[in-house]
């Protein structure tokens, strides 16, 4: 082996091919789950009042589907949740939560209550969808298969909130910790996780580790929180005529000239390193063809699995506007110069709750438990935010199959969908614990 790393030390690129096969075939996640938390999860599934609960979650199985329906047949477009808001507390309040209610922000909380002086619990799905008003959210039926825009992403977590919490008091399942069951608001696009900043900001309710519901994937565990930095860019000129006013400073073609500019500096950046993107999502403005226009905006996003290498895409991005701003005004023949403002919209933190930490050894030894093999990995997600102060936290699929995430032609199937609820629930039971160790 000495002699085979001496051959490479000169050959980087040949050692790092080395190691991405090594990885390959010794995953990091399956190679460290701990037989502690294999032997926790089975004992605890076997026990009897486990057992009920995984019996009622067969049995709401027709009602969790209807719930999944309803809920994603009310819109929540972005910063408008508080209809399915509602709805989702007057759910909780069925399923006979301890209390419920709405924070300030729209956050939809609902307690019960373990044993005095224990830990608080909490488990999450998102309210919100990516999807602007007016977007026809019908469930539409083919076969098996539901249609619908935000069908996966979250209404299924949101119904599987609501049965777990169904289940654990049908089964008559108490546990040691408080467990809050929570719909947040802002998770998505320019929401910049507000509803997860407000429940961890400063007096907010004590979370002692978190558990988020998002996606479909049953075997994925997010334990790793994705950066990213997003802004809005708007450049600002006098507008005028196409022809009579020529020669004015014209907004479109400073933000199209900064552009250039990044992608230039940034193309090189993130082709090395750890992981980087970026990508001009959205851009708009003017009036009309025969327009000088007055306003350019564009929303740009960043993203890395390092926080330097985020802040260094970002420098390259500031850097690139300003360059692009200051050329476009050497050009202009004639009126005022253009001016550019790059508002923050988006600074979703990063972090690591590591694999040894015992909320995700729990969620690995719970999808092997279900005969699945465990993919820890990283995502940008409710997690990001306790992630990022040092909470234990981490996000599950909800199970079943489905596709299409933020698209109008998203579908999910009730796959088995209740061995994904059993999975969620066996992993919030094992991290709440039992308030007695009889069945």
């Amino acid at each position: 082996m000495s002699n085979v790393l001496e051959h490479l030390s000169g050959k980087p690129s040949l050692i790092w091919k080395l190691v991405s096969v090594v990885a390959a075939v010794f995953p990091v996640g399956a190679a460290a789950q701990s037989d502690v938390y294999t032997r926790e999860i089975t004992e605890l599934a076997g026990r009897a009042m486990i057992q009920r609960a995984f019996r009622a979650i067969d049995e709401l199985d027709a009602t969790t589907v209807a719930n999944h329906i309803m809920l994603t047949e009310i819109p929540a477009p972005p910063f408008m949740e508080a209809q399915r808001a509602a709805r989702f507390a007057e759910l909780l309040r069925d399923a006979r939560a301890d209390s419920v209610w709405i924070d300030e922000i729209g956050n939809v909380l609902a307690l019960r209550r373990g044993r005095p002086g224990g830990r608080t619990v909490a488990v999450d799905a998102h309210l919100d969808t990516v999807f602007p008003e007016g977007t026809d959210v019908s469930v539409r039926t083919s076969g098996d298969t539901l249609f619908a825009p935000g069908i996966g992403d979250d209404t299924r977590g949101l119904s599987i909130v609501i049965t777990m919490l169904r289940a654990l008091n049908t089964a008559n399942v108490r546990t040691r910790d408080d467990i809050l069951f929570i719909g947040t608001v802002g998770e998505e696009g320019i929401g910049d996780l507000r509803g997860m900043k407000h429940l961890f900001r400063e007096g907010g309710p004590r979370i002692d580790t978190w558990i988020s519901i998002d996606g479909v994937n049953p075997s994925r565990v997010v334990h790793r929180g994705l950066g990213s930095h997003r802004y809005r860019v708007t450049v600002k000129g006098p507008g005028g005529h196409s022809w009579g006013a020529f020669g004015l400073g014209n907004p479109h073609h400073a933000l199209g000239l900064a552009i250039e500019k990044f992608v230039e500096a940034a193309d090189p950046y993130t082709s090395e390193g750890p992981r980087t993107s970026y990508n001009v999502g959205r851009i708009g403005g003017g009036t009309s063809v025969n327009s000088i226009p007055f306003e350019s905006w564009m929303e740009v996003d960043m993203r890395s699995v390092s926080p330097e290498r985020l802040n260094g895409v970002d420098a390259l991005f500031q850097r690139a506007m300003r360059e692009g701003l200051a050329e476009a005004n050497r050009l202009r023949r004639d009126g005022d110069s253009l001016t550019i403002d790059i508002a923050m919209i988006g600074d979703r933190p990063s972090g690591t709750t590591d694999l040894s930490a015992p909320i995700v050894q729990r969620a690995l030894a719970a999808i092997t438990y279900f005969g699945r093999e465990p993919d820890p990995t990283i995502s940008s997600t409710n997690s990001n935010i306790p992630i990022s102060l040092g909470v234990p936290a981490i996000t599950i699929g909800s199970g079943g199959s489905g596709s299409g995430a933020h698209s109008l032609t998203e579908w999910w199937v009730n796959d088995n969908g209740a061995s994904g609820i059993k999975q969620a629930l066996l992993i919030l039971a094992a991290e709440a614990g039992l308030s007695e160790l009889v069945n």
